[in-house]
């Protein structure tokens, strides 16, 4: 710290404030995107990040973006911007996604622009990430698993591109997008979104600064740091050293017949204050869409570490991250992509293969913290839908929905999160209206409900799975494309609790009948057709038979487990029916079958 920046330090009290106007810069950021983007994916779902990062591209504000999008990776983007333009101006903004260069997959488009004072100094960065319904890749989605290259995958490639000088937008490169995008007029309204949230930000800033005095923002960035590391110090010294290796694996994939196994090293050095998570060991980078770039690869480890310590206290910043390391190596699946890999799903399959892990890991070591396994992500019930609208003059459409997912691990104090989606986006993304979607396209949602023994048991169940059915209307067909995990390895428990329900995939054909479909597919849908998903259940924390009986019976009285799955896998018996709505707990049998003495309960 320089001897100027300690003499304007901030107090506490200044402190507090301070931090207050950062979280509400990008809670304005987040706003103007969410209620200006044209695509659902955005003004619905919500798949979009907003955070400000300092002159030196550490990461100090995030408010409520998603951690699989930002833990790391706005760092990496903001200094791929220094590198290729030394030299920054006020008015100058960036497009950026190359998954080789800091972002997380090509289908997420970043806004940078630099925050550049009166002097011309350079004081913070903000950046806007926002999914894309539609990135101009080869097939309609913004997930291709089953390309071997980026090459075949086709999306639009944008490193540190100046999109805006002097706040005059670059129409050359407009005109490239929207040649190329299935849906340019969505794209654009959206990119004015993006480009409205990072302009919001830069003119907050600009005032806060012109309040305050930049070197009242340099030095509460520094003690902010500071005081985030010693809430992070604090929250290891609670768990317990160790070290703890574990192994997951991606299911089968086309050109990957036999999964990707994921190995996870994590170890835990309280004393040091330290944790570590080595994926070195891991598989090169494979011929599918699968592999993780830099940011994905350290943020999903980063996300277990969070998940796992349970302690809102520490904030997600570059101060807390000072006591993480995170170890990759390049050419590798779970890694530093070699270019010309694919990336195409690198936020969501694999990165949970490294997020859960990590997470369970934790719970082995210390009791009380960390978490079972978060639901696999990306059945059809979240599959990319295309098509024309009959009642738009047939115009394209594209989009990802958000219909039927659900997937939240158990914890050691919580049931599972029943909309968390999956763990990287800890459950910011929002599930879809049914109302809006069909509003939105020319769909209709048949059905959406729990399906019931499918949660992960244990003291804390995992969230269960949710049955979806959807299909086309007006007359035109729809196109479906959907890259589902976990139809063969489900959500693991920790610390003695079950696995969650697999994941499916499913037509329904117009007469009725129903044929299973690959877990990475793509299909046409005919009117009369339908889709059916059923989405990966969470792991369950904790023995099922130390679960609160209340809670058992609450779960049998909603119909997510039945009569026999509380009796044999928790040790709960009931009296009455939930169809007569008299349900209530039988003590006696209840203590017998818990006691271990099943046979007697049988002959009472």
């Amino acid at each position: 710290m320089s001897e100027q920046t300690l003499k304007t330090a901030p107090d506490g009290v200044q402190m507090a404030m301070i931090s207050s106007r950062m979280e509400t810069i990008a809670r304005k950021m987040q706003n103007t995107l969410f209620r200006t983007a044209r695509s659902g994916i955005l003004n619905t779902a919500h798949d979009f990040s907003c955070v400000v990062l300092t002159a030196d591209c550490k990461l100090l504000a995030a408010a409520e973006s998603l951690p699989n999008h930002t833990l790391i990776g706005p760092d990496l983007m903001c200094q791929a911007v220094l590198k290729h333009h030394p030299v920054l101006k006020r008015g100058d903004c960036f497009l950026h996604n190359s998954p080789y260069e800091g972002n997380s997959h090509a289908a997420d488009h970043c806004m940078i622009v630099p925050v550049i004072d009166d002097e011309g100094i350079l004081r913070f960065f903000v950046l806007a990430k926002a999914h894309q319904a539609d990135c101009g890749n080869s097939r309609p989605s913004s997930y291709l698993a089953d390309v071997k290259d980026l090459y075949e995958e086709g999306a639009l490639i944008f490193s540190a591109t100046k999109i805006q000088e002097d706040y005059e937008t670059n129409h050359d490169i407009v005109r490239m997008c929207q040649a190329r995008i299935r849906v340019p007029d969505q794209w654009w309204g959206d990119f004015l979104a993006s480009l409205g949230s990072v302009r919001i930000g830069e003119r907050e800033l600009l005032n806060l600064g012109r309040e305050i005095g930049w070197h009242m923002l340099e030095g509460y960035a520094d003690r902010w740091f500071d005081y985030s590391e010693q809430k992070m110090i604090e929250a290891i010294r609670r768990l317990s050293s160790g070290r703890v290796v574990l192994v997951s694996a991606h299911d089968p994939f086309p050109g990957i017949p036999d999964g990707i196994p994921v190995k996870v090293d994590v170890e835990v050095d309280t004393a040091e204050a330290r944790i570590i998570v080595d994926l070195r060991d891991n598989p090169d980078c494979q011929p599918c869409g699968l592999n993780l770039t830099e940011a994905t690869a350290k943020s999903a480890a980063m996300i277990g570490i969070f998940n796992g310590i349970l302690d809102h206290h520490v904030t997600a910043n570059a101060g807390s991250f000072r006591r993480i390391d995170i170890r990759v190596r390049e050419n590798c699946c779970v890694g530093i992509p070699r270019h010309p890999a694919s990336c195409s799903v690198a936020t969501t399959n694999l990165a949970d293969h490294v997020t859960n892990p990590v997470q369970r890991a934790i719970a082995e070591l210390s009791l009380g913290f960390g978490q079972a396994a978060t639901g696999p992500i990306q059945p059809p019930g979240m599959g990319v839908i295309s098509g024309r609208d009959p009642y738009n003059d047939d115009e394209p459409f594209i989009n990802q929905v958000h219909i039927g997912i659900s997937g939240g691990a158990g914890t050691p104090v919580t049931d599972g999160f029943l909309t968390m989606i999956h763990a990287g986006n800890a459950g910011m993304c929002h599930i879809d209206s049914v109302e809006v979607d069909e509003l939105h396209h020319p769909i209709i949602v048949h059905d959406r409900h729990i399906l019931d023994d499918t949660e992960g048991a244990g003291t804390f169940r995992g969230a269960p799975s949710v049955y979806s059915e959807y299909g086309p209307w007006g007359g035109n067909s729809l196109t479906v494309l959907y890259t589902a995990d976990g139809t063969i390895t489900p959500a693991a428990g920790a610390r003695g609790g079950g696995a969650g329900g697999v994941s499916r995939a499913a037509m329904r054909r117009a007469d009725g009948s129903v044929v299973d479909l690959p877990p990475c597919y793509g299909v046409t849908l005919q009117p009369g057709e339908h889709m059916i998903s059923h989405s990966a259940g969470g792991g369950g924390y904790g023995s099922p038979r130390e679960r609160d009986p209340a809670r058992v019976l609450h779960d049998l009285a909603e119909g997510w487990i039945s009569v026999q799955r509380a009796r044999d896998v928790y040790g709960v018996a009931v009296k009455g029916s939930r169809e007569d709505d008299n349900l209530e707990l039988d003590i006696v049998q209840t203590r017998i079958l818990r006691a271990g003495r099943s046979e007697l309960a049988v002959a009472v």
